[in-house]
């Protein structure tokens, strides 16, 4: 019994593994249902056993890293919090708590997390309304506690402020892990893809986003 249920999981993960794989690389309207068959080795009643629709397949292939990622971050915050003792948490740290724990997970090669990052970056960059609606879902109670933590951490900045910066920076990280794809048309050949490097260099870039002086001082000063 227990052999026949390891073979269930082994199943379910080599699809979405295939899955994950593919639309990382052909986008979810690129990708068909042969071609995931087809990687993961198993038949079409595989899939509608374990999923039922394309659809579903997709929530789950970001529902099974995605979960487990923003509760990371939610932790992350929490601790941070609690040595805090009530004062609010330093800015860089509650960007380390949300971005970094996100580019941590992307420099994991071996494990699955730099494939699923890639999709996640392509996706924020290529949305479809189905998958739009999902993430929202997805990120809602974690966006809303760091927004929280930000508000907390900058009051002298308008919150409206804060909401647009974090949009800056999702995009910021949404692109830098989608690869370097698109910097390759505009510079040609790019040598550095070392994953565990993409990490420090993006939450520099972050930080001073964050850090930058307000719009309306830099248009009165200029």
């Amino acid at each position: 019994m227990a052999e026949a249920g390891s073979r269930t999981m082994d199943t379910r993960s080599r699809i979405l593994d295939a899955a994950e794989v593919l639309f990382m690389e052909n986008g979810f309207d690129g990708t068909s249902m042969r071609m995931i068959t087809s990687r993961a080795e198993v038949n079409l009643a595989a899939v509608n056993y374990h999923f039922g629709t394309k659809e579903l397949l997709i929530q789950e292939v970001f529902r099974r890293r995605l979960t487990s990622l923003n509760q990371a971050r939610i932790a992350a915050l929490e601790a941070l919090e609690v040595e805090a003792a009530g004062a609010p948490v330093k800015p860089s740290r509650i960007v380390d708590a949300f971005f970094g724990t996100a580019l941590r997970m992307a420099a994991d090669v071996e494990g699955g997390g730099h494939t699923f990052m890639r999709l996640l970056g392509r996706t924020y960059t290529e949305p479809s309304e189905f998958v739009r609606q999902f993430l929202a879902e997805e990120y809602a109670e974690c966006v809303d506690r760091f927004l929280a933590a930000l508000y907390r951490a900058v009051p002298e900045v308008d919150r409206k402020e804060i909401l647009w910066r974090f949009h800056f920076m999702m995009g910021a990280m949404s692109y830098a892990i989608a690869g370097t794809d698109a910097l390759q048309l505009v510079t040609g050949k790019f040598d550095d893809e070392d994953p565990s490097q993409l990490a420090p260099r993006l939450m520099s870039f972050l930080l001073g986003g964050l850090r930058a002086p307000l719009a309306e001082a830099s248009l009165r000063e200029s």
